[in-house]
């Protein structure tokens, strides 16, 4: 583990991930990481309740890490890989609050309550981060913008007063490559810098998600009316044969 990000997610975190790939420093682990592997949720879930986790087990053949939930405990992953540099993501945090709320922080609640209830690995990934993010680090207070920004700001301040500034970068994606590359000590690479999950691109997924949720349980539900319905019509063909 090279990089540790340190920054909130929806502070350009998934282009932060491409770019630190296609500098060399990949795979980078991000949230989308956590949903992609079920036994990676499971870990982090354990730590959001307490339990201990093998971090060098967890990031095995991981070159870099940013965004939530590693984000979170970024102190932690610090000690356990005490050469990594620090990484902290930025934007204005008036933007911050308002893309956020918008966004990763109801993304939990656009999934069928049902759903989640009864399939552990649909719940696991939202799970931890309401345990570890909303209302670990936001007490449970993202919707009240000031106390959210009051939050963003002191993290940065304390990343900043913490980490050496030798292998600190506070980095906003909006600068380009330049800062990252001098930070890393990497010549800056002949093609633009990456942009993704936008606040209207993430829109999307959600509502793909909320609309994705809704159609399961509904075939959920469905099953078992036309498993019944398929019995029916067979005792009825066979009444009709007899």
């Amino acid at each position: 583990m090279q990089i540790i990000g340190s920054g909130f997610g929806r502070t350009g975190t998934r282009s932060t991930k491409d770019a630190l790939e296609v500098l060399g420093f990949g795979p980078c682990y991000h949230m989308e990481e956590v949903i992609k592997r079920p036994r990676h949720a499971r870990a982090w879930l354990d730590r959001a309740e307490g339990r201990r986790v093998d971090w060098h087990d967890l990031f095995d053949g991981w070159g870099s890490t940013v965004d939530f939930p590693a984000s979170v405990l970024w102190e932690e992953l610090l000690e356990a890989f005490p050469d990594a540099k620090v990484l902290h993501t930025v934007r204005d945090p008036q933007d911050w609050w308002e893309s956020t709320v918008e966004t990763i922080a109801t993304s939990g609640e656009r999934v069928d309550p049902w759903l989640r209830r009864t399939v552990p690995a649909v719940d696991t990934p939202f799970r931890l981060n309401e345990l570890l993010v909303w209302e670990g680090v936001f007490d449970g207070r993202i919707r009240d913008r000031d106390h959210a920004v009051s939050v963003y700001e002191a993290w940065t301040e304390h990343v900043v007063q913490t980490v050496p500034a030798d292998r600190l970068l506070v980095f906003d994606v909006s600068d380009g490559w330049e800062p990252l590359c001098a930070f890393l000590g990497v010549p800056v690479p002949d093609v633009p810098y990456p942009r993704r999950n936008d606040r209207a691109e993430m829109r999307r997924v959600l509502r793909a998600l909320e609309l994705g949720s809704r159609v399961v349980r509904i075939g959920a539900l469905a099953a078992p009316v036309g498993a019944a319905l398929a019995v029916s019509r067979r005792r009825a063909r066979r009444r009709g044969r007899g």
